[in-house]
């Protein structure tokens, strides 16, 4: 998943907090994952196999300090 699709996730607030249920407004240390890198000994043509992401999502509400590093940011959209 791409970090556009977080951005507009969270702008949209389309991401709840489990612990106040109040929309998550932050994030931190956004990062691809990825499954192998490719030299280009034979195949030019793919340099990184991508698997998903990570990320730092934070509540930051008035009374909730929730945060999680998670790769599965995506299940959380509503």
């Amino acid at each position: 998943m791409s970090e556009k699709k977080l951005k507009e996730a969270l702008e949209n607030k389309k991401i709840s907090c489990p612990q106040c249920k109040k929309p998550i407004n932050k994030y931190e240390k956004f990062i691809e994952t990825c499954d192998s890198v490719w030299d280009g000994a034979g195949d030019s043509n793919r340099t990184l196999e991508s698997s998903g992401s990570k990320v730092t999502l934070i509540c930051a509400n008035d009374g909730c300090a929730w945060k999680d590093r998670t790769e599965y940011w995506e299940d959380m959209i509503d």
